[in-house]
């Protein structure tokens, strides 16, 4: 039998409202004075986007193979992930057997080591990757979570990331995350904030909902660890990406500060299996990569046995069906992370409306990974794309 091979690769943009989760119009509660590292700087504090949260916009790779079958994927990147793919990326990928995803992605890795290893390259790959992974599970009729290993359980559970822990409760959540408000800047003033932002939550959820912090890269080991031992006071199961990704120094001290039974998670915006080789030597307790921006899933594979050999969770950030076929099949991904894009974060909605068709969304803090071939969803045809370079 004849492999397919890839016979073209596109990359097009998405701009506008809808084109990136983070560009948001009026009151959103992912946007509102949320602890950032810009927090020391009081012109930044109240928006993200103040200081350019939005401005890459949404990359889709979209790979076509020889007989006609197009798989797709989207990510951060916007044009700057554009003009790599197209401009660098596509010569490994043409004219290559649609299986050849372990060649292709180390071949992708390698020749942009000069300039990537993280950020918006790792992004682009991770596109590429994930493009590919949709293309061969159309072509072979199977979901993706068939194609790497097969489910280890029935369905997954959730928690949810949003200002209102109470509401998710409600909605059948088996937990809250809520972004941390105030950064050391804002002075003992913003630490008192914090704590009592937590209490209230924590009065209204009860002792057996969890409650876990989102710090977005915003504190010192210092602060971390004085918020960590204040907050156990009031349960809080988890401290999340409270320092730089670059601080694995710091990260293994916050973990040596800790409070006994209060976890310590991160890896949001960290990527490779040796970015996350590094930040697992740290002792956290849960490592959290975004499959859409650590390597794909050519790389989360690696990144999840490494993580698997330390006795580590991976419980990976948000990214809705690239991430839903992955945890399904990991033993050591107990659970997922749903993230509540509705404005006022107390209905559950698609994570990539409107740019996505036939996204699966929890019921009741549950859901089944559907079996359509490939992830399952399909780009919407009324929401405008454009191609800004060719190769």
């Amino acid at each position: 039998m004849t492999q397919p091979t890839i016979r073209e690769v596109r990359a097009t943009t998405v701009r506008g409202k809808g084109a990136d989760y983070h560009d948001q119009s009026g009151y959103h509660w992912i946007d509102d004075h949320i602890a950032t590292p810009m927090s020391v700087y009081p012109e930044y504090r109240q928006s993200r986007q103040s200081f350019g949260l939005n401005v890459l916009g949404t990359l889709v790779v979209e790979i076509e193979a020889s007989d006609g079958t197009v798989g797709f994927a989207v990510t951060t990147g916007g044009e700057i992930g554009a003009w790599i793919v197209e401009k660098h990326l596509a010569r490994f990928l043409e004219g290559r057997p649609v299986t050849d995803l372990e060649r292709i992605w180390d071949q992708l890795y390698r020749s942009t080591l000069y300039y990537g290893r993280r950020g918006v390259v790792l992004n682009t790959i991770s596109g590429v990757d994930l493009a590919l992974y949709d293309l061969l599970g159309r072509l072979r009729g199977e979901p993706v979570y068939a194609l790497i290993g097969g489910p280890v359980r029935d369905e997954l559970q959730f928690y949810a990331t949003g200002a209102r822990p109470d509401i998710a409760q409600q909605l059948g959540f088996i937990g809250g995350k809520m972004p941390l408000h105030h950064a050391p800047a804002e002075g003992q003033q913003g630490f008192v904030d914090n704590l009592a932002a937590l209490a209230d939550m924590r009065s209204r959820v009860g002792d057996d909902f969890w409650l876990m912090w989102d710090c977005w890269m915003s504190l010192d080991v210092e602060y971390a660890t004085r918020l960590a031992h204040a907050a156990a006071e009031h349960k809080l199961k988890w401290m999340e990406e409270a320092l730089i990704p670059d601080d694995y120094w710091g990260y293994a001290q916050l973990k040596r500060q800790a409070p006994a039974g209060m976890l310590i998670t991160s890896g949001e915006h960290e990527a490779t299996r040796w970015g996350f080789r590094q930040l697992l030597e740290t002792g956290v307790d849960i490592i959290q990569p975004d499959v859409n921006w650590c390597g794909g899933i050519t790389e989360l594979i690696k990144i999840s046995a490494l993580a698997d050999a330390h006795g580590t969770m991976v419980v990976p950030h948000g990214s809705s069906v690239y991430s839903y076929h992955f945890v399904v099949t990991r033993t050591n991904s107990p659970f997922a992370e749903f993230l509540m894009m509705h404005e006022t974060a107390e209905e559950v909605v698609p994570m990539f409306t409107p740019l996505l068709l036939n996204e699966p969304v929890p019921v009741n803090g549950r859901l089944r990974v559907p079996e359509t071939p490939g992830f399952g969803v399909e780009l919407n045809p009324e929401v405008p794309r454009e191609r800004p370079y060719t190769h």
